[in-house]
């Protein structure tokens, strides 16, 4: 509660942001291993000011919102809302729901789903403009020069960069102006820009406050914050007879084989495992049980290529990776050639990114006994 008022959020999630060119909306990619959404909600959730948060997003994606929602312990969201076929019919969808579920709300915040970076001071200044002024926004001053095309092609003229500002968001507004606002603008036919100058055309002025040019909207994959990552992976099976022996994806003739619910191929887990921890995409387990008939005897290859699709999804790239297979027979050398280039070509990297090695434990443990097989992977990724 802010000054005893009541403040609602909505969170503008329904674009498709095509634009990034990711097979998922940019606000359900992951930055930190965590997904943007996710870090955009939380920017409101800690704040005593903000009472409700209203997220809004595209009908096909609001089961899986639901799921981020309840497996992220975010409390404040009141409710999740289908998206219209343009942002200005979003936001209106939620604010409609915000009217209905919670009437006694004063000021409403619009902010874009894919501004993740928002800090509290600049939540702050809005919330306190929209208290005093009715409405205000979020700006910055522009940094690059500015020029405005001219009546003929290929003409142009310099502006003074000191009149122009970058909007942002989050855009506050008095709920009751907010909502006669788009009310005219829908008997109009209007189509705004954005909140605010859907505010501004029914009459009211708009306030600037101090944005944050940290504050950045996820627009295409060039904005996604550069990242480094390290993982690491380890698996073991056991050998029984009756069973093919897979590693790194090659066939070797041997008398047993590697137990397990799909081929067992233990080299290719911990590579897996080890592109999962660098992601922070947790394990081959979640994605891959042993519970599940669809993975029953499948090519640990085509598991590597799903791991791989869910780092494409955001912008992750493999670096190198080295692995290591633990067993005292049967010898790998003769196949680690083939098992780098199976590799290398699913994860869409050159040869000598990948190493392969082996090794023995001198008769020692269960590998040492020729129980079972190991292996442990080092993988680095980026962005």
């Amino acid at each position: 509660m802010y000054n005893n008022k009541r403040t609602a959020v909505i969170i503008a999630a329904a674009g498709l942001g095509k634009r990034v060119g990711a097979s998922v909306p940019k606000q359900y990619l992951k930055i930190g291993g965590e997904h943007v959404i996710t870090k955009t909600i939380k920017a409101f959730e800690h704040l005593d000011a903000i009472d409700y948060i209203f997220i809004v997003t595209n009908k096909d994606y609001m089961d899986f919102c639901k799921e981020i929602v309840e497996s992220s312990n975010i409390k404040k969201v009141d409710a999740i809302v289908a998206g219209g076929k343009e942002r200005q019919d979003s936001v209106f969808n939620a604010l409609q729901v915000v009217n209905q579920r919670r009437p006694g709300v004063s000021y409403v915040l619009i902010h874009d789903a894919a501004r993740p970076f928002v800090n509290e001071d600049v939540i702050m200044n809005v919330l306190r403009a929209t208290e005093e002024k009715g409405a205000a926004v979020a700006c910055v001053a522009m940094t690059n020069s500015v020029r405005k095309a001219g009546a003929s092609q290929g003409q142009s003229e310099s502006v003074d960069r000191d009149d122009y500002f970058n909007v942002q968001t989050p855009q506050g507004f008095r709920k009751s102006i907010l909502i006669e606002s788009y009310e005219k603008a829908y008997d109009d036919s209007y189509r705004g820009t954005d909140d605010a100058s859907i505010v501004e055309r029914a009459g009211y002025e708009i306030a600037m406050v101090d944005g944050d040019y940290g504050n950045i909207k996820i627009t295409t994959k060039e904005d996604l914050p550069p990242e480094n990552r390290i993982g690491t992976g380890f698996d073991v099976h056991r050998l029984v007879e009756g069973r093919k022996l897979i590693l790194g994806g090659v066939e070797i003739p041997w008398e047993k084989g590697l137990l397990g619910h799909s081929d067992a191929d233990v080299l290719l887990h911990a590579v897996m495992d080890a592109l999962l921890g660098a992601a922070g995409f947790g394990d081959i387990g979640h994605y891959f049980p042993d519970t599940d008939e669809r993975y029953r005897g499948v090519s640990s290859m085509k598991l590597l290529e799903k791991v791989k699709e869910l780092l494409d999804e955001s912008y992750y790239r493999v670096a190198n990776v080295d692995v290591t297979v633990i067993c005292q027979q049967p010898k790998v050398a003769p196949y680690i050639e083939q098992m780098r280039q199976n590799i290398a070509e699913i994860l869409d990297v050159d040869e000598n990114r990948i190493n392969v090695k082996g090794t023995t434990t001198e008769g020692l443990g269960f590998t040492g006994s020729g129980e079972g097989i190991a292996a442990q992977s080092v993988a680095s990724i980026y962005r």
